[in-house]
């Protein structure tokens, strides 16, 4: 009796089941992307984050619905009590008004743009100085790395304040003042970071394999040791932007940074230190709670990224 050949049948779909115990490749963005979802207070950090730099983008169309101005001053009676006393939150003026009678949420809304411009830019100028100088400092060793670090530890020497009463002394304060003075104090941390991060990668296999290729030394530390170096300064510079916000905020206080009577944080602040806010609590209150909140929200998002950008985030937390 003959046997009956049966056509092989097609593979079957994989079942759910089987899917499951697959191993599916992600790239190292998509981890990232995946531990950072898990974290709710980054997430919650992050649209914070989005809504005051939208404020601060589209300030002049908020304080037009709001109908208010930064400059205005009202000295009527929704302004400016009969004593000459600002008047508290209320329908006119939702976070009260100032010792001129100027509207305080006006004035927190453009402030906010001072402080994620200075925040920012400086934080921008200091990582294109601190790479430069700790790439430099960490590949090339003997000379150029003494010279370099001790060049770093000089600039760490200087005191702050001094410096910044020094350079206003002759410059008179500004926005950019307050923004070089920032970033001459910063870009020295960035670069410490980056000299310790390529001492330790400048010996590895990977670059003794460009090395044997022929790679030169410049094509070597931008393509090999620079991406290497994105994710701790990804964190890093998210850190650094509250820090740089609240120094911006330090030299407009002590009459350093932004001339008055430009909005910002800082000089908010400084106005209320003469006793107001004996009479106006909400003067002192209310800036303070903004850079408080900006501040919280930056190093909150620092965090979360440096644990999703950490290998080994999925293995602690397969422990927990």
């Amino acid at each position: 009796m003959s046997e009956t050949l049966v056509p092989a049948q097609p593979d079957t779909p994989v079942t759910a089941a089987a899917k499951e115990g697959a191993v599916v490749a992600r790239t190292p963005t998509q981890l990232a992307w995946r531990r950072i979802k898990r974290d709710k207070v980054s997430l919650a950090a992050a649209v914070f984050i989005l809504f005051v730099i939208l404020v601060a983008i589209f300030a002049p169309v908020v304080c037009h619905i709001i109908g208010q101005s930064p400059t205005s001053q009202d000295r009527g009676d929704h302004g400016l009590t009969l004593d000459g006393v600002p008047v508290g939150p209320s329908r006119y003026h939702w976070l009260g008004t100032d010792e001129v009678g100027r509207d305080v949420l006006a004035r927190l809304i453009y402030g906010s743009r001072i402080s994620l411009i200075v925040g920012v830019l400086a934080t921008a100028f200091e990582l294109v100085i601190g790479i430069v100088v700790g790439l430099l400092a960490g590949y090339y060793s003997g000379k150029t790395d003494t010279l370099l670090s001790r060049f770093m530890d000089v600039v760490l020497s200087f005191p702050f304040i001094l410096t910044a009463l020094s350079i206003v002394a002759v410059t008179g304060p500004s926005l950019w003042v307050s923004i070089v003075v920032i970033t001459f104090f910063g870009w020295s941390n960035i670069g410490r970071i980056v000299r310790g991060q390529v001492l330790s990668m400048r010996e590895r296999e990977f670059v003794e394999a460009a090395r044997s290729l022929g790679a030169g030394d410049l094509r070597i530390m931008r393509k090999d040791l620079l991406p290497n170096l994105v994710g701790p300064l990804i964190v890093y510079s998210t850190l650094l932007i509250p820090v740089n916000i609240v120094s911006e905020a330090t030299l407009s206080f002590l009459g350093l940074g932004v001339v008055p009577p430009t909005a910002t944080w800082g000089n908010m602040l400084a106005g209320s230190a003469d006793g107001l806010y004996r009479v106006a609590w909400w003067y002192l209150t209310f800036p303070a709670m903004a850079l408080v909140l900006t501040t919280l929200a930056f190093n909150l998002l620092g965090d979360g990224l440096r644990d999703a950008l950490d290998p080994r985030a999925d293995r602690v937390l397969a422990t927990k």
